[in-house]
């Protein structure tokens, strides 16, 4: 199985521009100045990527109260995030990475095991961005039950 190449704490984060659900387009580097949670994963209205949207949604209020805006991108259309996003109620910001190349920079693509066999596709992952727009944290191959608790431990958020 060939390494994805990883983003690690110090490094430069990629700055990108996607759409959101309602087509605005996002700037990562429009953010500077805040601490960004940036979460990929892999196909939104399936049970663990909305068990995760909605963690996050439900923290979104004091993630924001410590400083921190949340990004969660998958390769959904923009129309698809917004149907997913009425339906579950969510309040953090999708963005949609259709053509995959915002997660391959991001590390967040590429060779992983799916019930024994090597296949290509989202690998779900979490990169805290700092003010600076360099990487804090970077968690790759996260579970999406309990994921976003265990990312506010992490940060000393509980």
């Amino acid at each position: 199985m060939a390494e994805t190449p990883r983003l690690s704490p110090g490094d430069p984060a990629p700055d990108f521009m996607l759409p959101d659900d309602t087509g605005e387009q996002v700037r990562l580097s429009d953010l500077r100045g805040r601490k960004v949670i940036v979460y990929f994963y892999p196909s939104a209205m399936t049970p663990g990527c909305t068990k995760q949207a909605c963690d996050f949604s439900d923290s979104l209020d004091s993630l924001q109260a410590a400083g921190y805006e949340v990004l969660g991108i998958s390769p959904d259309k923009p129309e698809r995030l917004a149907k997913f996003r009425e339906k579950e109620g969510l309040t953090i910001r999708l963005l949609s990475d259709a053509d995959k190349s915002v997660m391959t920079a991001w590390g967040a693509f590429g060779e992983k095991k799916l019930y024994g066999k090597v296949v290509q596709g989202v690998i779900r992952s979490t990169v805290v961005v700092g003010e600076d727009g360099t990487v804090e944290v970077a968690q790759y191959n996260v579970k999406a039950t309990g994921h976003v608790a265990k990312l506010r431990k992490d940060l000393a958020l509980t």
